[in-house]
């Protein structure tokens, strides 16, 4: 019995691909990208990078980090956090620096984007981004403010690229829900100034993937390798978002019946009826 050969992706492909997806010259793009849902890449994250380099004027990745994060003994209620649950991780917390490594989970692709030559990070210790020839949108970014360069890619006709990846990872998303005045957290970080408040903290997205069919029509999709790519203009996904929770306020909350951020979500919308 024959064992199928694994593709390779290639830099062309991948520039070919790219290219596919339509994206007007000149637009600004988040990108999130999961490497191993293409398969192989050959050259790895770097070439992957280098294609949306050569495609795009600029973007954006999320380069969040929870190391810095503290809980304090006691904080505003309804904020879906254990006060005086940090005990132990108070004490393993950091300083952010704008070299600290983007938390595993946002994948090795932007954390590779923050080392690579030429690139720009933003400093809020908790929600911070990295990109290339991106620097007026991350300087946006503020600790009461963190999802400010999302509005700047809005503002400006940006788009969300998702490269092997759904919409449970779409950050924008985020920023479409605070622009309804849907609920937002409060966390706290370790940073050279102190701990420091950090308002604006958003909440779940594993119920995202519900916006799916509502974004479909101007949804742009191409295939590389095993990966699936989907392209989306910011403003049509924003208004997508306002207009679901417009209609059902608790629409994209997860079906975890012990997630704190959704729950929490839900009690304010109970309290205000």
């Amino acid at each position: 019995m024959s064992v199928e050969t694994q593709k390779i992706v290639t830099y062309r492909e991948l520039i070919t691909g790219l290219r596919m997806l339509k994206i007007e010259p000149g637009c600004l793009v988040i990108a999130h990208a999961s490497l191993s849902s293409f398969g192989e890449v050959r050259g790895g994250p770097e070439v992957l990078l280098g294609a949306l380099q050569a495609t795009f004027t600029s973007f954006i990745m999320p380069t969040f980090t929870s190391r810095p994060e503290v809980i304090p003994e006691v904080g505003p209620a309804g904020n879906a956090i254990q006060y005086g649950a940090g005990k132990d991780s108070n004490q393993l917390a950091e300083f952010y620096k704008p070299d600290m490594p983007a938390d595993k989970i946002m994948g090795i692709v932007p954390e590779t984007l923050r080392k690579r030559a030429g690139s720009y990070r933003s400093s809020h210790p908790l929600l911070s981004f990295t990109g290339f020839q991106a620097e007026t949108a991350l300087a946006a970014q503020s600790l009461n403010d963190p999802l400010a360069p999302i509005r700047v890619l809005v503002e400006q006709g940006g788009w969300v690229l998702l490269m092997g990846v759904d919409h449970t990872v779409n950050t924008s998303i985020h920023y479409a829900e605070k622009q309804t005045g849907r609920k937002q957290f409060l966390r706290w970080a370790l940073t050279a100034e102190g701990v420091r408040e950090c308002p604006g903290y958003p909440g779940c997205s594993d119920g995202f993937q519900a916006l799916a069919p509502r974004v479909e029509m101007v949804t742009h999709r191409v295939k590389i390798g095993s990966s699936v790519l989907q392209a989306v203009p910011l403003m049509d996904l924003v208004r997508a978002v306002m207009a679901c929770l417009s209609e059902d306020p608790l629409a994209l909350l997860c079906q975890r019946t012990n997630c704190e951020r959704c729950n929490a979500v839900l009690q304010s919308y109970r309290a205000d009826l």
